[in-house]
């Protein structure tokens, strides 16, 4: 069954304490609205700093309530479509991003998308690469705000995150009150001036709960491989969980003791940045779908 949810629904943290808006069996495909990033506050590159609410950004929509799904189960998010609306928002300014200490002035950039084309000056354009930047389950404790990633997902900012990939999380809460926000209609690793191209968007993802198995982070699954995306205070911190996380994983379903793993992920893994703006920095360790049907591993999880 298909359901649909208003971006009039949003959150701005995530945590065990919101009310669902949204109660689906699992298995269900839900389309899900966004707002950007700004709460759409930003309507041209004439908006001043001190005009846009700060406190309004990152907004997430849900949480939506997956029946069946229970603490220490999985949730399997696959992302379906992912349709913008013809027009992003870019800003970077003092204090913002990895360049905030080299400008002394708000920039805000409006970006033309259309036919499957960012037009982003006169003589520059790109293809679109839709990603989903917020995306996650209600953490294990507290509430986390939507613009921080960690074990519950969040602000991964993951350019991974998008069509035809599939998601797991660890479930800590009954239902597992999944948002997702913050679409891009493109994002490079880092997203270095602390915004990608930041556009409201509809997301259409199938949402199921796996039982019997659980997870410490986020994991993604794609055509090529898959990956795990670890959040730490530190880009080398969260480098070194992933790849641990990784290497666990392998051992686990393998023959292969961890030094023979370890030297697999050097020889052919692939440990990449996510982001380096958000309060806490994500790293992502990438292996091959080679590697597990070497060992008939058929799926993920």
């Amino acid at each position: 069954m298909r359901y649909q949810l208003s971006k009039e629904t949003y959150i701005y943290a995530m945590s065990s304490e919101n009310k669902p808006v949204l109660h689906v069996p699992s298995g269900s495909q839900v389309e899900i609205e966004t707002y950007d990033c700004f709460l759409n506050q930003i309507e041209s590159e004439d908006t001043g700093y001190g005009s846009i609410d700060w406190d309004h950004v990152n907004p997430a929509t849900g949480p939506i309530y997956v029946e069946d799904a229970e603490p220490g189960d999985i949730l399997k998010v696959e992302i379906k479509k992912i349709e913008l609306a013809d027009e992003g928002t870019m800003v970077t300014g003092p204090n913002l991003g990895v360049m905030g200490h080299k400008l002394s002035d708000f920039s805000i950039k409006k970006v033309p998308v259309k036919d499957g084309i960012i037009r982003f000056n006169e003589k520059l354009e790109f293809p679109i690469t839709p990603m989903i930047g917020v995306i996650g389950v209600a953490p294990a404790e507290g509430k986390i705000n939507c613009g921080t990633p960690g074990e519950h997902g969040g602000n991964m900012d993951t350019k991974l995150i998008t069509e035809k990939a599939t998601l797991y999380f660890p479930v800590f809460h009954d239902g597992a009150l999944f948002s997702l926000g913050d679409v891009h209609a493109a994002m490079g690793d880092g997203e270095v001036c602390v915004s990608g191209v930041e556009i409201p968007a509809k997301v259409s993802a199938t949402l199921s709960v796996i039982k019997g198995q659980s997870i410490p982070t986020p994991f993604l699954e794609n055509e090529d491989g898959f990956t795990v995306i670890v959040s730490r205070q530190t880009i080398d911190d969260a480098a070194s969980v992933a790849v641990e996380t990784m290497v666990q994983y392998l051992v686990d379903r393998t023959d292969m003791e961890t030094d023979e793993v370890t030297m697999l992920l050097s020889a052919i893994g692939e440990v990449q940045i996510s982001q380096i703006v958000d309060p806490l920095k994500t790293a992502r360790v990438f292996v091959p779908k080679s590697v597990l049907k070497s060992y008939q591993v058929d799926k993920l999880f």
